[in-house]
């Protein structure tokens, strides 16, 4: 099947960067789209933007203009850049992919276990 690992997540001060990473590996023909999702404290999961396979990109209003998501298609990688970070970022990034898995099948979601990204005042 499809394996999905984010990492990158932690602790960091309001106003700091940080980047990051969900690494795409196993049986993949084909991903469609990548998006990163969060969930903050009591809340429930919200997309947080997307990439497709050509590259175009599609932002939340909340992190528009401050996070930017790239993708390296060799290592079937995408990236979420996080800039100017403010505290009400604080939640679980998840990693969710749209990837097809053979020629005759669907594109099926796909999704990362979460990494915590904490931002203190």
């Amino acid at each position: 099947q499809v394996q999905l690992v984010e990492s990158g997540g932690g602790l960091m001060q309001a106003g700091r960067s940080l980047r990051l990473s969900c690494a795409a590996s196993g049986s993949i023909l084909e991903i469609v789209a990548m998006r990163w999702y969060r969930q903050p404290p009591g809340k429930q999961r919200e997309l947080v933007g997307a990439i497709t396979s050509g590259e175009g990109t599609t932002y939340s209003d909340f992190v528009k203009d401050r996070f930017t998501i790239s993708r390296d298609g060799a290592k079937s990688t995408v990236y979420l850049h996080m800039n100017s970070l403010k505290p009400e970022d604080t939640g679980v990034y998840y990693c969710n992919g749209l990837i097809r898995t053979g020629w005759s099948s669907l594109p099926q979601n796909f999704w990362g276990q979460g990494t915590q990204v904490t931002v203190s005042v």
